[in-house]
């Protein structure tokens, strides 16, 4: 079976941005000077719509990041709306749109990607078995059986050596800005001109049977190249979940260590982790495949395939505008670096290097009409700080390729469809936009790019560039107001009620109403099915939630159902984000929900934003923090969010720390005193947290300075909760003592 590898799009974590001076400083001047503003059209669709994005961008906050916008005609090219269309900004992975157009262009749509196996026969066996790559990225463990399947029929039944070679590419596996973060993330696998499954291993993690044994642990594929070292083990069902795993190359091996907490009777849930050496990895996976259609195979090395060789098998890639579409549809890192070096080495000559291939894409860009020296590229999939290009350049490499018909189709059914599929498949949802705008999604922190094509409603094909770099807050409002642009140009020069539509959905949200107390129960009975949905863990469910949260107004309402779509689908990178995103701080919110849905078994919202936070997701942590202040309203609630605080406590300490130090003052003291009572109360013999919370303190930072000044306030509150632990009605909660009815 092929393998479900996650999208490599780049989470919302660091590296912190380096000064954009950096990059500047590398353009010449003449290109860094913005022409005059240009004119939006006199057609008032054109107009509509200008003010419509004007309204947008005012009102959200894009208004303090910085911006740069072009919206053009396909056919004629008149400028529909510009902001700042030629400052140099991080693209993020709106790169790949440049990548993937440069290797239609050059390579051609019908290009297929060959991977040779050649022999020195002795006798009825290989003496040595040659596997030559070429850079495919498209090998998966599916079609590496295939092809140990095809040695087997064409009578191969001993291998002495089997040989991987890797000699078209140069050395060099990590790309330019790849180097700017650590870690062994699968957005981070590195290039090979032999590569399997993304360069990325699934490691599978579950419970044992019982309450501290070890987790169970699995990898796909396995190998002689992988070795396993479980340091899981089973908790409490119900507590958080924690699982570490670090991927480390030793002596030609691959050691996946897996550390933490995993809940009994939780789910097996896998991640994916880069490996080191890729042409050893697919050389050990094939020959375990090998072995397993019985072939025997000897030692695994690499090394050059000698001229004498006899070519025995050729495995080809579907072609190149096939795996374009798979590149841009989820936004594959790994993808678009083996197609740059693939670049470098089909152009200019073997072997393929990163400098080769981008003066193959300057060469193609020069011709597209965006002249050399007038931006920053790197690598080819948008990695971290490293490119620059400007909303006018990516505007302008849209329209030409829109303008060759033997690249047009395969280049625009790479794009994701908005409300459809991709990155953006349930973006923009409900909106004019869903189904016509196509565009690729860029994300890094305090970076967020849209760019690609959409039809307005007087049925005119518009291309744009929208690129948004250090913006204020967080990403959700950032991302809300770029949605908002898409369904704006969509429904340009229809009905009016669509771009007031737009503009509206651009709006930061206000507070939430105050609903009677007797709207509880209704709410109760609202929630419940979408609860019952969730729950049988069928992804399939996932369009209709969506279309439920679509629908509804009522903010307490929109909470179990963005709940209820993360229950679905956990895994999923939009599910854990619909639900993050209507996760308010405004305490009456949660407080409603809980009041209709307390009781119930698991309670909801706090068990679901406790999981993420112990995986230690930022955003999940600063929600937890602050929602603390919202246990003064149950004691119910109260004794769940000291539970889920001591657990994550457990799981991502530092990561708790540094959300307590980034929150408000008020939330960080409701949180400490919730924390206390949890740690009061926590069945664990030696809570993990105060040793840890000990060895951030002797740092000499300012983690550090804050983590000694935490520690005393902690010890306060837990004391506080031991010294009440005998009447059982109370709880200590950020200082103050609250009933806890219904623990």
């Amino acid at each position: 079976m092929q393998p479900t590898v996650p999208s490599s799009s780049r989470p919302l974590f660091p590296p912190a941005l380096l000064a954009a001076a950096l990059a500047a400083a590398v353009v010449p001047a003449a290109a860094l000077a913005a022409p005059p503003p240009p004119v939006p059209t006199a057609d008032a669709p054109s107009r509509e719509a200008a003010r419509a994005l004007t309204a947008i961008v005012d009102g959200s906050p894009l208004a303090g990041a910085r911006v740069g916008i072009l919206v053009s005609a396909i056919d004629t090219g008149e400028v529909v709306y510009a902001r700042d269309p030629d400052v140099l900004l991080n693209p993020a992975s709106n790169v790949k749109l440049v990548t993937s157009a440069a290797a239609l262009a050059r390579l051609g749509p019908e290009y297929r990607f060959a991977t040779e196996v050649l022999a020195e026969p002795k006798g009825g066996a290989a003496r040595a078995l040659y596997v030559r790559g070429k850079g495919d990225p498209s090998i998966v463990t599916e079609r590496l059986w295939a092809m140990a399947g095809d040695l087997q029929h064409l009578g191969v039944k001993r291998v002495g050596e089997l040989v991987v070679d890797e000699g078209f590419f140069d050395g060099e596996r990590t790309g330019p800005g790849y180097d700017q973060e650590e870690g062994d993330r699968a957005y981070l696998a590195p290039a090979g001109a032999l590569s399997l499954n993304f360069n990325a291993v699934a490691v599978h993690v579950g419970p044992g049977d019982r309450r501290g044994a070890r987790g169970r642990v699995e990898l796909e594929p396995a190998s002689d190249y992988l070795e396993i070292e479980n340091r899981t083990t089973t908790v409490r069902a119900g507590s958080p979940r924690r699982v570490i795993i670090e991927s480390v190359a030793r002596g030609g091996k691959q050691r996946i260590v897996v550390k933490g907490r995993v809940p009994l009777g939780s789910r097996v849930q896998p991640q994916w982790r880069r490996i080191e050496d890729p042409a050893l990895y697919l050389g050990h996976t094939l020959a375990r495949l090998l072995e397993l259609r019985g072939v025997k195979v000897g030692k695994v090395r690499a090394g050059a395939t000698p001229e004498g060789a006899r070519l025995v098998l050729v495995a080809q890639s579907d072609p190149l505008g096939e795996l374009v579409r798979r590149l841009n549809k989820t936004s594959n890192n790994f993808v678009a670096e083996q197609l740059l070096k693939t670049l470098g080495a089909e152009v200019k000559g073997a072997p393929g290097t990163w400098p080769k291939g981008v003066q193959v894409v300057e060469e193609f860009l020069a011709e597209a009409g965006v002249p050399r020296g007038t931006y920053v590229m790197k690598n080819g999939s948008g990695l971290n700080d490293t490119n620059r290009f400007s909303a006018r350049q990516l505007v302008t490499l849209l329209r030409a390729m829109y303008a060759r018909f033997p690249l047009q189709p395969e280049y625009l059914s790479s794009l994701p469809v908005a409300g459809r599929d991709g990155t953006i498949r349930w973006r923009m949802e409900g909106t004019e936009a869903a189904g016509r705008l196509r565009a690729k999604t860029g994300t890094l922190e305090n970076v967020t790019s849209l760019s690609g094509y959409v039809e307005d409603g007087a049925h005119r094909t518009l291309a744009f560039a929208v690129l948004v770099n250090d913006y204020p807050g967080r990403s959700a409002g950032v991302r809300r107001a770029v949605d908002a642009l898409g369904a704006a140009l969509a429904a340009s020069g229809g009905p009016p009620a669509g771009l007031a539509a737009a503009v509206a959905q651009g709006k930061e949200p206000g507070p939430a109403a105050v609903v009677p107390v007797a709207a509880t129960l209704d709410l109760a009975r609202s929630a419940q099915p979408y609860y019952a949905l969730a729950r049988t863990g069928d992804p399939r469910n996932e369009p209709f939630l969506r279309g439920a949260l679509r629908a509804e107004s009522d903010p307490a309402l929109r909470l179990a159902i963005a709940e209820a779509v993360y229950l679905s689908d956990p895994e999923g990178e939009a599910a854990r984000r619909s639900f993050l995103d209507q996760v308010t701080p405004d305490a009456r919110v949660l407080g409603r929900l809980w009041s209709a849905l307390g009781t119930e078994e698991p309670p909801p919202v706090v068990p679901s934003l406790a999981e993420l936070a112990g995986e230690g997701v930022p955003e999940a942590l600063a929600k937890l923090v602050e929602l603390a202040p919202a246990a003064a309203l149950d004691g119910a609630l109260a004794a769940r969010l000291a539970e889920a605080l001591a657990g994550v406590a457990a799981s991502a300490p530092d990561e708790l720390v540094q959300a307590l130090r980034a929150a408000r003052a008020s939330d960080a003291d409701a949180a400490v005193g919730a924390l206390g009572a949890g740690l009061a109360r926590s069945d664990e013999r030696e809570h993990p947290f105060p040793p840890a919370l000990a060895a951030l303190a002797g740092r000499q930072d300012e983690l550090g300075a804050y983590a000694r000044t935490l520690g005393p306030r902690l010890e306060e509150a837990r004391h506080a909760a031991e010294a009440v632990r005998a009447a059982p009605a109370l709880v200590p909660v950020g200082g103050t003592v609250v009933p806890a009815s219904g623990r």
